[in-house]
């Protein structure tokens, strides 16, 4: 059987609840008996106290040492307190033979009771407390006290004549020990179901937003992202729920990518491939004539180039997220870069009828990073710029040597790229096909992979537009401590010559 988590917390809530009231009980039992004892002990020795004050006062003569009790006038006072405490109270003479008792209504003794002579010994000095039969008195166990009753003499001394006992029945007490324990039973009882309906409240309230997310995790599973789990709280659950909710956003956004991904793939792989397979079939059974056919075998090489260019861009994409894409430091040129770049898109450049602006007094200018990788960068960039600048159009391009970095701006005319999708520009399968329907053969992967190479570079690439007017990307490359050091001395250099 499944144990969910609502059960075990439930269960151990509710153990902890239990243990916790017996461990309360047996505590409180303890601390009641030992302060119902000590108060009743108390109680005893003060009545016997009272009772031996009484007697003492109460000797009516006195005749070589020979004293004698007002036994009438004794048993009066001696009931009273006996009914008062609910207790055995008697009078005994030095050889404990008892002279006056009173008894409490439970109270069984036959004949008449005598103390020996330990107990008289331990009462006549002073006091004597115990529980048990006062030595055979009794048949059960008894609660019991001692005190002398002592006379002063004409001359001031004092003389024990005898002693008092109150004795209270153990067996009452049992009984009012187990109604205190009843009662306590009682009230767990009745706390325990108080707390354990709380505590069930509370625990089905706690994980309830778990379970809830458990079923969007399973609707997650069948492919189902549109389930979100509700915020209720600003705990720890609540946090839970809100990156929960975040992660089923995340994982809707990439269920998107990744469909608009294998859409645009098989596109990309079908339309040449298709061309292909078309154009030489129609080579191999003579529907394209032999005149036409370098024609159309051009438009097979570009479309071969493509797919080349398709499967470079899926294993650069792959490399990235394996995090194998490594870089091959060395010192290059960045213009001459730029220019065998711009060389590649002669003849788009030229039917377009596109000014490139800019580059009329470059010089070289020498970068540390990955010479293949930066080309990539410029390439793509400048590819995207030739294919999204209008007819007639310009294309800037403006290479910045700083004190701390290098920087390259690639401008160019045209419908520029909306404000809302600045910032989206350099996601994954991002397209602006909307606002740039030219970009009709793209999967959306360029820049993204462009931005990771800059990075990999510990530069940055920013981009800026005006709608209708231009679009810029911009990117810089820190310089190494090497090449700071130099360029610091070439200024240092210069300051002294102008000196």
């Amino acid at each position: 059987m499944q144990k969910t988590l609502f059960k075990k917390y439930l269960h151990i809530t509710s153990l902890i609840i239990v243990i916790s009231f017996m461990f309360l009980s047996f505590v409180m039992l303890i601390f009641v008996s030992n302060y119902w004892q000590t108060e009743k002990q108390d109680l005893l020795k003060k009545n016997a106290e009272s009772v031996a004050n009484i007697a003492a006062d109460s000797v009516t003569s006195v005749e070589d040492n020979i004293y004698t009790i007002h036994t009438e006038r004794m048993r009066a006072f001696i009931a009273a307190f006996s009914q008062n405490i609910n207790a055995d109270i008697f009078v005994t003479k030095m050889d404990g033979q008892v002279v006056i008792a009173s008894y409490a209504k439970e109270t069984k003794i036959q004949g008449v009771p005598k103390v020996n002579s330990d107990i008289m010994k331990k009462a006549v000095n002073g006091f004597y407390s115990s529980q048990g039969t006062v030595g055979g008195i009794y048949s059960e166990p008894y609660y019991s006290v001692g005190v002398p009753i002592c006379v002063t003499n004409l001359d001031g001394s004092k003389t024990t004549i005898g002693a008092v006992f109150a004795a209270y029945n153990v067996s009452a007490f049992n009984i009012f020990r187990g109604d205190i324990l009843r009662m306590f039973l009682l009230a767990a009882i009745a706390a325990f179901m108080v707390s354990f309906c709380a505590v069930w409240l509370f625990s089905y309230k706690l994980v309830r937003p778990l379970r809830n997310m458990a079923a969007a995790a399973h609707s997650f599973g069948e492919g189902d992202f549109s389930v979100r789990v509700a915020v209720t709280t600003q705990d720890e659950i609540g946090q839970l729920a809100v990156a929960f909710n975040n992660m089923a956003s995340s994982l809707s956004s990439g269920e998107s990518v990744r469909r608009n991904f294998i859409a645009n793939v098989s596109h990309e792989l079908k339309t040449p491939m298709t061309t292909i397979a078309g154009f030489i079939d129609g080579i191999l059974d003579g529907t394209i004539p032999p005149d036409k056919q370098g024609h159309y075998l051009k438009i097979v090489s570009q479309e071969v180039k493509r797919l080349s260019r398709l499967v470079r861009t899926m294993l650069d994409l792959s490399k990235i997220d394996s995090g194998e894409l490594k870089l091959r430091f060395g010192r290059f040129d960045i213009t001459n870069t730029i220019f065998v770049a711009l060389l590649s898109f002669e003849k788009k450049i030229e039917d377009k009828k596109l000014e490139i602006r800019g580059l009329e007094n470059a010089e070289s200018l020498f970068v540390d990073g990955d010479p293949d990788m930066i080309h990539q960068v410029v390439y793509n960039l400048i590819e995207n710029a030739v294919k999204f600048t209008n007819e007639g159009g310009y294309i800037e391009i403006k290479i910045e040597d700083k004190p701390e970095l290098t920087s390259v701006a690639i401008k160019n005319s045209g419908a520029g790229i909306a404000p809302e999708e600045l910032s989206l520009i350099f996601d994954r399968f991002y397209k602006t096909d909307k606002s740039r329907s030219q970009d009709k053969n793209g999967m959306g992967l360029g820049l993204y992979i462009v931005r990771t190479i800059i990075k990999l570079h510990g530069g940055e690439i920013n981009v800026s537009s005006v709608q209708n007017e231009y679009c810029q990307f911009e990117f810089w490359l820190p310089k190494s401590t090497e090449n700071k050091q130099l360029n610091s001395g070439v200024s240092e250099k210069t300051k002294d010559k102008q000196g």
